[in-house]
């Protein structure tokens, strides 16, 4: 009997490998293929025989895209809106998880569930109504307008994530803490975030991919070319009915790197490793 169930297992495991395999072909395949194309030259991009590698590889593509484009400002506009996002989601869902966890306060429930609320309505209900608040204050056209609509989407969910990582800390960590004099500030700033670096990595990891690769708020509300973002501003690689696909490919090169980036900086943190180790003596 052991045997038969050792066979179903070695079966069971060589499936699991083989749709793993399957699938991280079916994922890595686009990217290899954004990579190769921005090696062609035209004639071989635009060419009716489609090659898996290119028969002269060439740095066209790249020195368009970095001396005869504006990628670089772009490049930073995403970076800027990014970044600032990611700070001000972690500190506003930081505050507001602890607060909606730990503090008994009128119409909590209500609070805690219209976050989660907020986060699914979709975006193309709201880019009017927001269009219309941005015009009002004078925000359109500017990099703070478009990170203050990225965070009506990041921190919603955000702050989701967060109660429920809260709520899993042992209190008793906290009420030692209050003991000794620390405030509420102090208890979170000096006991549950330090033990919640996973969270908050995860956090600032889902934030900054979600402002990185937004589109619809930053086509809406800056039209101007010296604030437009990566996926706006690409729209200039595409006249008419022409698409520069080298360039295209050579800049989704260089755009995925940040992303995986972050990626691989914050996958070290284990959450469950973390957690309990933190009601160890």
């Amino acid at each position: 009997m052991a045997g038969v169930q050792s066979k179903a297992d070695r079966g069971m495991k060589w499936v699991g490998n083989v749709l793993l395999l399957v699938f991280m072909i079916w994922t890595l395949v686009p990217f290899y293929w954004m990579f190769v194309t921005s090696l062609k030259e035209h004639k071989e991009i635009y060419g009716t025989e489609a090659t898996l590698w290119p028969r002269e590889p060439t740095l066209e593509s790249y020195h368009i895209l970095f001396f005869e484009t504006d990628y670089f400002l772009f490049f930073r506009n995403s970076m800027t809106v990014a970044l600032a996002t990611t700070f001000l989601t972690v500190l506003c869902a930081s505050l507001a998880a602890y607060a909606i966890a730990r503090l008994d306060f009128p119409g909590r429930k209500i609070l805690a569930r219209g976050m989660i609320y907020t986060y699914l309505v979709p975006q193309s209900l709201l880019f009017i109504p927001l269009f219309a608040i941005m015009v009002g204050v004078g925000l359109t056209n500017t990099l703070s307008g478009l990170t203050l609509a990225h965070l009506g989407f990041t921190i919603p969910f955000c702050t989701w994530l967060l109660m429920g990582f809260f709520m899993s800390i042992p209190i008793e960590l906290e009420d030692a803490a209050l003991v000794d004099g620390c405030t509420r500030l102090g208890v979170l700033f000096r006991i549950v975030l330090p033990i919640s670096l996973p969270a908050l990595a995860v956090v600032a990891f889902f934030s900054f991919t979600l402002s990185w690769n937004e589109y619809l708020y930053a086509i809406v509300f800056n039209s101007a070319p010296s604030v437009l973002t990566i996926p706006t501003g690409l729209s200039n690689f595409v006249v008419e009915d022409v698409f520069f696909w080298g360039p295209i490919m050579a800049s989704t090169v260089f755009t995925v790197i940040p992303p995986l980036v972050v990626y691989f900086f914050f996958q070290r943190w284990l959450i469950t490793g973390l957690t309990m180790g933190a009601v160890k003596t």
